[in-house]
């Protein structure tokens, strides 16, 4: 049998869709299953062993094999099975369709549903809204209609050899091997702009962690975010607070970094999700989102939030103006939270 199992676009989503590769696994341990993915989800999972082959899909990649048509192409090639569907998007679901994929798993969402062979519904409330309910639990649910048994909802993450040795040497670079504790400092998100702590709350947040808890500060950051991590460690001015600004960036670094961290403070984001696969305390700066879309379970999670009469409002940008429910959020409560976390291990 053949599985073709279409992957969350982000890569938070897709951490959060790893109990149900686990399950799918678990259902059909002697089928050929193969991730079709975006670039940075595939990397996401990187390490891990659920997936014979994957198939990098971004419609408006630069690399030719990458866009719609060659992937549709190869699908059909492929001669898939079974088709779990695990995005909302019409796209996907179209997708699956025109590839031939006799069984096509999915949710109803954006008028997919004849593209479809098996329809799933989010929960709704009595004016058609969908209710918040937790990601990882809505993905296990595709995985349940197919019969697979469900062993947890935990999160579940690897690196691999390399991932390691660029941390190491990141680790040695910027002096922190050995001695006190090393908090990882996440700023930003793809979400959008509403997600964004301010750059001075993080300063200051590094300087308190340093000065008063006798930590390190690590400011993790993509290639896009280099400028306001390099910026946080300046603005510190402390040889403790430092950031991955001048390291090769990759998603495998960031991943091998918050698994070593003793704490990772971060927003609503990617790496937020790799702690919780790792193990790792996590401190979540919430402000347009809703906590309950993406629970992780994770009994060492705190999340932290400012609350405002317009929120959450689920917003890439905040549509007040004002940002008030991440401006607002204040940097004693979320130090408290850390120094608390910190004086217990």
């Amino acid at each position: 049998m053949k599985i073709a199992v279409f992957c969350p676009s982000f890569i938070g989503d897709t951490v959060m869709a790893t109990p149900t590769f686990r399950a799918l696994r678990r259902g059909f341990p002697d089928a050929a299953m193969t991730a079709v993915a975006r670039l940075g989800a595939s990397a996401t999972l990187d390490g891990t062993e659920w997936f014979a082959d994957r198939i990098i899909y971004q419609h408006r990649s630069k690399q030719r094999e990458h866009r719609t048509l060659a992937v549709l192409r190869r699908l059909r090639r492929e001669r898939f099975d079974l088709a779990v569907i695990l995005p909302n998007s019409y796209r996907s679901g179209l997708l699956a369709f025109f590839a031939g994929i006799p069984r096509r798993v999915g949710y109803e969402r954006h008028g997919r549903g004849a593209l479809l062979t098996d329809v799933l519904h989010h929960p709704e409330d009595g004016e058609g809204r969908r209710l918040p309910t937790p990601i990882v639990d809505a993905y296990l649910k595709l995985a349940r209609h197919l019969g697979c048994p469900v062993d947890s909802n935990r999160l579940e993450l690897a690196t691999t050899e390399a991932d390691e040795a660029a941390a190491d040497r990141a680790w040695s670079r910027l002096g922190l091997d050995g001695g006190s504790p090393v908090v990882c400092l996440n700023t930003g998100g793809a979400f959008g702009p509403a997600k964004n702590w301010p750059i001075r709350h993080f300063v200051d947040l590094a300087r308190q962690l340093v000065q008063q808890s006798g930590t390190r500060a690590l400011v993790l950051c993509g290639p896009s975010e280099r400028d306001s991590a390099r910026q946080i460690a300046a603005d510190a001015a402390h040889e403790r607070v430092v950031s991955l600004a001048d390291e090769e960036l990759g998603i495998g670094l960031s991943k091998a970094c918050v698994r070593r961290a003793s704490l990772l403070i971060t927003t609503d984001s990617g790496p937020r999700h790799f702690a919780a696969a790792f193990g790792t305390p996590v401190v979540t700066l919430f402000g347009p989102t809703h906590i309950a879309w993406t629970q992780t379970h994770h009994p060492l999670a705190w999340h932290v939030r400012h609350p405002v009469p317009c929120g959450p409002c689920q917003r890439p940008s905040c549509p007040e103006g004002h940002h008030k429910c991440m401006k607002d959020l204040k940097v004693d409560d979320v130090y408290r939270i850390a120094e608390r976390i910190i004086g217990g291990r």
